[in-house]
């Protein structure tokens, strides 16, 4: 009578469990839905993007003077400023980081105790395959020959994402117009984050310090299920996507079969080949992406959205009044310089002065030419921004998320 009591007991707590996965699981749709609609409905006033001008007060040959010292580091060290032998090696294991776990859950029908690790490992590898090879290939700095370049780019799609997108938001209007209200997509609000001072502050920011690693930890899962889909909308609407309708319609096909294929091999695959339950796989499938969206999303914004970053805005004329390699070390902020493992896992996201400078230069090499750059800014009595370390790093985001979580009078002078 206790055995069956007790198995009784077990299968109802096991029942309640899905229940209450399921609830997440539409919880989770539900948020995602109402993003998409908020967005829609916000698009429906946008207008062409206006693009401004930087145009420095006066000529200065800070940029000019660097590039060439740059190039000389590699001309005189008779080395490639593309990926060397340290990157393949990267490259290889971060893609079998993610995809040994992967297969061990389509071959073996593991226990719930090793496909939860198996998922979380994916994660992380998730998230350095995004750091690394993909913003590197995207960038065109992983190698010389473009179709390298293009493929391991692709893994992009692989994980969730669309390369067409993320190029647009990414190196066409992040790099070009670093922490600028209402062109860089980074730091626009998302609904209940603000990460400009020059966007609207509600209410509800003030607590944005403690429920934003929330956000961050569906950042992956919102860009696999939405963000593509919102931004399709948006740069075809701004004008910021300026591909003939042919090819957008071609591309809107190639998004919803990719996200398909993307939810298929990675949610009901091992559900089909192995007999998984719905819910192991999906507490998994969150699980990684839960990893991925934290570590992604607080490496990218330790560089942009602390305390020692500025935000300029440009002036009556659309003219940001600076140059544009100074606008650059103004607004980005490099941290944990001497961390050799956390440089490895980040892809050299900690060295974002030198990657907004050189994007075309594979991450490998930041570390050397940092003190170049370094060098070269003191020379021209520019400001170098750096952290020391991860800690300082994230403390000075949480005291801004603090500072913009209220209403106050902005010196734009100093911004």
């Amino acid at each position: 009578m206790v055995i069956e009591l007790n198995i009784v007991m077990y299968a109802v707590s096991t029942n309640m469990f899905e229940i209450n996965l399921t609830i997440a699981f539409i919880c989770c749709i539900l948020y995602v839905f109402s993003c998409v609609l908020v967005r829609y409905k916000s698009m429906s006033q946008l207008s062409q993007k206006i693009y401004p001008r930087f145009v420095a007060p006066e000529a200065c040959t800070f940029f000019p003077t660097l590039q060439k010292r740059v190039s000389s580091y590699f001309k005189e060290r008779e080395i490639t400023r593309y990926a060397n032998t340290e990157m393949v090696v990267k490259t290889v294991v971060m893609l079998l980081a993610f995809f040994v776990p992967l297969a061990l859950l389509l071959i073996f029908h593991l226990s719930w105790y090793l496909v939860l690790p198996a998922y979380i490992i994916m994660g992380f590898a998730k998230a350095g395959i995004g750091m690394s090879i993909m913003h590197d290939a995207n960038h065109s700095a992983y190698s010389k020959n473009k179709s390298v370049n293009r493929w391991l780019g692709y893994t992009l799609n692989l994980m969730g994402g669309m390369v067409f997108n993320w190029k647009l938001q990414h190196n066409v209007l992040h790099h070009t117009y670093t922490n600028i209200h209402e062109m860089d997509d980074d730091i626009e609000e998302k609904l209940v984050l603000r990460f400009s001072p020059h966007s609207e502050a509600r209410k509800f920011h003030k607590f944005q310090f403690l429920y934003v690693f929330f956000f961050y930890a569906i950042l992956t899962l919102y860009w696999s299920l939405a963000k593509d889909l919102v931004q399709y909308v948006k740069y075809r609407k701004n004008g910021v996507n300026r591909h003939s309708k042919t090819e957008n319609r071609n591309y809107l096909i190639s998004m919803i079969l990719l996200k398909i294929m993307y939810f298929a091999y990675i949610l009901f695959l091992p559900m089909f080949v192995q007999g998984y339950s719905f819910v192991l796989i999906f507490s998994g499938f969150l699980l990684m992406h839960a990893f991925s969206g934290l570590i992604l999303g607080l490496v990218f914004q330790l560089a942009h959205s602390v305390e020692e970053a500025s935000f300029p805005l440009p002036n009556e004329k659309n003219i940001v009044e600076n140059d544009w390699a100074k606008h650059q070390l103004s607004t980005t902020v490099n941290f944990s310089r001497n961390n050799k493992l956390l440089s490895w896992y980040v892809g050299g996201l900690n060295f974002q002065v030198e990657h907004h400078l050189f994007p075309n230069i594979c991450h490998v090499h930041y570390p050397a030419i940092s003190k170049i750059v370094e060098e070269t800014a003191q020379e021209y009595n520019v400001p170098y921004l750096c952290q020391d370390n991860l800690k300082t790093a994230i403390s000075s985001h949480i005291r801004m998320l603090k500072k913009f979580g209220y209403k106050f009078e902005l010196d734009l002078a100093a911004m």
